[in-house]
């Protein structure tokens, strides 16, 4: 008996965990990298802290969805891609959007990193890159402004 119900639970899981695959939609069609419009990212980190870094990217219409960053590390280099899912669907509005999203930055190093934001393809197919280099300060600098009263 104890056999049967350890079959009917791992039945019951793998059905559900299928039928509910974004995969198994119909008008699913995969994933495409999204060049990068623009970036907004501070003049300089400091160490230990957390940032956002607004990215945007446009759109070619509303069956291109916001899937996950393409985000690679080599020692202090990020490249940072967009990835969408794209759908097939005959309600979707063919117009360009621009779409801004945020990727959550901790600072675990105190080296300048340098950012390569994905732009697309030259003329020769080659990928071309937005390059942002931001140094680490290890503590927030003090102001040397004086307050008169």
């Amino acid at each position: 008996m104890k056999r049967y119900t350890i079959l009917a639970l791992v039945f019951g899981f793998v059905t559900a965990f299928t039928s509910c695959s974004l995969d198994d939609d119909s008008n699913y069609i995969g994933n495409e990298i999204i060049p990068i419009e623009s970036v907004e990212i501070p003049d300089h980190f400091i160490f230990g802290e957390s940032y956002e870094i607004e990215i945007t990217y446009n759109r070619p219409s509303t069956c291109y969805q916001f899937y996950n960053f393409l985000y690679e590390i080599n020692e202090n280099e990020r490249t940072v891609a967009i990835i969408n899912s794209v759908y097939n669907n005959s309600n979707c509005v063919q117009e360009e959007e621009s779409v801004t999203v945020t990727l959550n930055f901790l600072v675990t190093e105190t080296e300048t990193y340098l950012f390569k934001f994905y732009q697309g393809l030259d003329e020769e197919g080659e990928d071309q890159y937005y390059l942002v280099e931001v140094p680490v300060l290890n503590e927030r600098p003090t102001s040397d402004a004086i307050l008169l009263d």
